[in-house]
């Protein structure tokens, strides 16, 4: 897992695992969630593996953009 950066310092993410065909993406609650071509989508997929990158942006397009089109889910072992 990465570590998100958190620019803004407000995100609820604490990292996210790329891979060719979709992103899981860890909260600070321990949920995850994996995002992938299916749902939802290629092209949302890459915008969120962009805004993953950069460090900033992804806690809010996930909400705004994103909201429940997530394939899987599940949380961390203590």
């Amino acid at each position: 897992m990465l570590k998100y950066r958190n620019l803004s310092g407000q995100s609820g993410i604490v990292g996210y695992e790329l891979h060719f065909t979709h992103i899981v993406v860890h909260f600070n609650d321990g949920r995850w969630y994996r995002y992938d071509g299916q749902k939802p989508g290629p092209q949302v997929v890459a915008r969120m593996k962009q805004l993953a990158a950069e460090g900033i942006g992804l806690n809010s397009f996930i909400s705004r953009v994103v909201k429940k089109s997530y394939s899987a889910w599940g949380r961390r072992k203590a």
